[in-house]
C-alpha cells in the first residue's frame, strides 16, 4: 500500500473513532433522557429507539446505489450533517414529536455513515491489509464507545437536563470533526470493472442493477443470511433477552450486569490485535465457524448461570464469562466478515454490497431485541437459551457451507496474495473477477 493511501486510511480511522466517541456519550442514555429527563414516558422512549432503527432500514436500501454512483465521500458528509442536526435536536427537544424527529435524523445519519466509511476503508486498503484495517476500525469503535459512555455516565445528572444537552452538543461536535477530517482525505479512483469476468451465476455486471446483481450472487446472499444469524444471536440480545435473563433468572444486580458489559469491552480492546495475528492467515470460513462454537459455549454458560442460585459467585462468574466469550468472538469476526463483503463485491458495487450487509445487520438488531423481549416477557427462558445455542451452531454450519463457495483468495487472502508475491499492491474489490483470477492463477502456479 502506498504512503498516501496509508495516511488516508489513518485519517478515516481517526474520524471514525471520534464519531464513535461522540455516540458513546449519548447512546446509553437515550431511553432515560426521553422517558425521565423530558418526562415523555416509557412508551415514547421506546418509540425513540424504534424510530432510530426504522430510519436506518428506510435509508440503507438506497445508500449503496448513491455511494457507487457519487462516491462514499458525499454520503459520509450527508450522514455527518444528519447526525449533527439530530444530536442538536435531541438536546433541545421537549416534546414527543421533536424527539422522534431527532431520532429519525440521527438514525438515518449513523446508518449511511456505516457503508460509506466501510467503502472508504476498502478503497484505501490492499487484500493483505484489509483484515487489519477493519479490525482497527472495530477496535477504535469499541474504544470510542466505551470511553464516551464512561465519561458520559460521569457527567450526566437525571435531575439536570442541561447535563444531557451538553452530551448531545459534544456528539454533534464529533460529527463536525468527522466531516472536517474526511474533507482532508483523497480517495483513489475506483477501477471500472463493468466488463470484467462474469460472476458465478454467469451474468456480466451489466446485466441488471446493483440489487439484481447482488441477489444473483449466491455467495453474498449466503453471507447475508450468515450475518443475520450472527447479529441476531449476539448483538441483538445484549440489550433485551440476555440482560433480562441475567437479572430475572441469574439474579445478578444491575451493577454486576455493568461489570459483565465492561468485561465484553475489555476483551475486545485488550485481545483484538493478538486475535488478529492468529486469524488473519487462516481461512475466514473456519474462523466464522469457530466463532459459532465459542458463542454456543457462551450461551450454555449463560443458561447454566440460572441453575446455580445457591452459589451466587459461580452464577456471576458464568455470566461474566458469557459476555467475555462474546467479546472474543467479536474480535475474530471484525477482521473476517467485513473484508469478505468487500472482496465478494464487484468494484463498481462495493457501496451496494456494504449497504446491503449493513441493512441485514439493522434487520437483525431490530428483530433480535423483539424476539428476546417477547420470550423474556413470557418467562420462556429455557426456550430462549436453546434457541440461541442452536443459532450459534447454525453460524458454524453456515460458515463451513460458505467456505465451500469461496475461492482460495476470498477465503484465505493473506496467504494467497503473499505467496503470489503481491502483498504490497493495492487491491480493488471484486473477488470473482479478473484481478482475483490472476492472483489465484499465480498461487496455483507456485
Amino acid at each position: 500500500m502506498t504512503t498516501a493511501m496509508g495516511a488516508a486510511l489513518r485519517r478515516i480511522q481517526f474520524g471514525n473513532a471520534l464519531a464513535a466517541f461522540g455516540n458513546g456519550f449519548t447512546a446509553p442514555f437515550l431511553f432515560v433522557y426521553a422517558s425521565r429527563v423530558r418526562n415523555l414516558g416509557d412508551g415514547t422512549a421506546g418509540a425513540v429507539m424504534a424510530v432510530f432503527a426504522v430510519a436506518a432500514l428506510v435509508v440503507l436500501p438506497f445508500t449503496g446505489k448513491v455511494i457507487d454512483r457519487r462516491g462514499p465521500m458525499p454520503v459520509a458528509f450527508l450522514g455527518s450533517l444528519l447526525g449533527v442536526v439530530g444530536a442538536l435536536g435531541f438536546g433541545v427537544s421537549e416534546s414527543a414529536l421533536s424527539v422522534l424527529a431527532s431520532s429519525a435524523l440521527m438514525g438515518a445519519g449513523v446508518a449511511v455513515l456505516q457503508p460509506a466509511l466501510a467503502t472508504m476503508i476498502v478503497s484505501c486498503s490492499a487484500t493483505a491489509t484489509r483484515s487489519r484495517a477493519f479490525a482497527t476500525q472495530f477496535f477504535l469503535n469499541n474504544l470510542g464507545l466505551g470511553v464516551g459512555g464512561l465519561l458520559g455516565g460521569l457527567m450526566v445528572d437525571e435531575h439536570r437536563p442541561a447535563t444531557f444537552t451538553l452530551l448531545f452538543v459534544i456528539e454533534a461536535a464529533m460529527f463536525v470533526v468527522l466531516a472536517m477530517v474526511l474533507a482532508t482525505v483523497r480517495l483513489p479512483q475506483a477501477v471500472n470493472v463493468s466488463a470484467a469476468v462474469p460472476h458465478e451465476a454467469g451474468q456480466t455486471l451489466k446485466d441488471g442493477n446493483g440489487w439484481s446483481v447482488l441477489l444473483r450472487d449466491r455467495s453474498m446472499v449466503l453471507l447475508c443470511v450468515l450475518g443475520f444469524v450472527l447479529f441476531f444471536a449476539c448483538y441483538g440480545q445484549f440489550e433485551s433477552g440476555l440482560s433480562a435473563y441475567a437479572v430475572e433468572v441469574t439474579r445478578i444486580s444491575t451493577a454486576t450486569l455493568g461489570i459483565a458489559l465492561a468485561a465484553n469491552t475489555a476483551v475486545i480492546v485488550l485481545a483484538q490485535y493478538f486475535v488478529l495475528r492468529m486469524v488473519e492467515r487462516r481461512r475466514r470460513s473456519r474462523v466464522v465457524a469457530l466463532v459459532g462454537v465459542i458463542w454456543a459455549v457462551a450461551w450454555v454458560a449463560a443458561g447454566a448461570s440460572g441453575f446455580v442460585h445457591g452459589t451466587q459467585a459461580v452464577a456471576t462468574a458464568l455470566l461474566i464469562t458469557t459476555y467475555a466469550l462474546f467479546g472474543l468472538g467479536e474480535t475474530m469476526l471484525s477482521p473476517t466478515v467485513a473484508p469478505l463483503v468487500a472482496d465478494l463485491a464487484p468494484a463498481r458495487l462495493v457501496g451496494q454490497y456494504n449497504s446491503a450487509f449493513a441493512l441485514v445487520k439493522q434487520l437483525a438488531l431490530a428483530v433480535g431485541p423483539a424476539v428476546g423481549g417477547v420470550l423474556a416477557a413470557m418467562g420462556a427462558y429455557g426456550v430462549y437459551i436453546v434457541m440461541l445455542v442452536g443459532c450459534s451452531l447454525g453460524v458454524s454450519l453456515l460458515g463451513l457451507w460458505l467456505g465451500r463457495r469461496l475461492t482460495a483468495v476470498q477465503d484465505r487472502p493473506y496467504r494467497s496474495v503473499v505467496v503470489a508475491g503481491r502483498s504490497d499492491q493495492p487491491f480493488e474489490a471484486g473477488a470473482g473477477h479478473d484481478e482475483v483470477a490472476r492472483e489465484h492463477a499465480a498461487v496455483a502456479a507456485v
